[in-house]
């Protein structure tokens, strides 16, 4: 099967002496005290950014966040001033088809260096350190649960923020002691707070929100929410009417990807480092559709 590829962006090149830095996915613009996220279409997978990007990916990412940033805006502030449509900001005219629909103009932030992430089921990482310790970033939990099963309550499991590599996961207290307690305090209770609602939501269109992942940043002394908000890139999601604990879930999300990637690994044809390996069209088409759907799902 070969698919039609229109549409792709996979590096923005815009030349208007702004400083750019650019992650595993967003290529982010420093306009003085704001900033411009643009989400292209990378995909990445074991922190390797692969050399196959997905369709519009990019632009689903950002209206899924745009969609959770206004249904959370009278709980919590956050740094989205605007999606970028058909107007681009002052000097930046020219790049409009590299910006229009993928780019989020934000209020820039002193960033927070824990990944605040929240846990509703055993998975993923956590399902490992669950198999080798009892536990997940110190937090123990009841002996011979089940690969993805439902844990009693939502668990907070930090981590660190790395540019580079794997992040790590800490606990709370190592939070408390890179940030503050005060600060890792409040940050705890928000995104817990916005997970359960957020997973309430979800469930009632048919989606399991396993865990998410928090960014949050700070300006004149108040903690903001910032990056993205619950998306496939940064959330796992499962169907509803296929869950079944004690196994590995299907997906709405990446996992999908990392599923054929390790095909590869147990074959002995990727060690996943770099370079990445090329993705089929089907494997492509087929993680499209997933973001679609969740997209659609979420947001309709």
């Amino acid at each position: 099967m070969t698919i039609d590829r229109p549409s792709i962006i996979t590096t923005t090149t815009i030349d208007a002496g702004f400083a750019v830095r650019r992650g595993k996915v967003r290529d982010i613009y420093d306009l003085g005290d704001e900033i411009l996220l643009v989400a292209t279409d990378r995909i990445s997978a074991y922190d390797v950014v692969l050399p196959t990007a997905i369709p519009q990916k990019g632009v689903m990412l950002t209206q899924i966040s745009e969609f959770w940033f206004d249904f959370f805006a009278d709980r919590v502030p956050h740094h989205l001033i605007e999606v970028i449509h058909d107007t681009a900001p002052n000097g930046l005219e020219p790049y409009i088809d590299q910006l229009r629909d993928r780019t989020m103009r934000c209020r820039k932030t002193n960033v927070v260096p824990i990944e605040c992430v929240v846990r509703g089921y055993l998975a993923g990482s956590g399902w490992k350190d669950y198999k080798r310790t009892g536990a997940v970033c110190g937090v123990s939990l009841p002996e011979e649960m089940k690969e993805c099963e439902k844990l009693a309550e939502p668990i907070f499991t930090p981590a660190t923020k790395e540019d580079e590599g794997h992040d790590e996961n800490i606990s709370f207290e190592r939070a408390c002691e890179i940030v503050g307690a005060d600060c890792m305090k409040l940050l705890r209770d928000r995104s817990l707070d916005l997970y359960r609602r957020a997973a309430e939501y979800a469930l009632g269109r048919g989606i399991i929100l396993a865990d998410t992942k928090f960014e949050w940043g700070e300006i004149d002394g108040e903690y903001i929410l910032i990056d993205e908000v619950f998306t496939p890139d940064s959330s796992r999601f499962w169907p509803l009417e296929k869950y079944e604990a004690g196994r590995d879930q299907d997906s709405f999300d990446k996992q999908y990807v990392r599923n054929y990637l390790t095909t590869l690994v147990d074959a002995g044809k990727w060690d996943k480092t770099p370079p990445g390996p090329e993705l089929p069209d089907e494997i492509v088409a087929n993680t499209a559709a997933k973001y679609r759907e969740a997209l659609e799902r979420l947001t309709r």
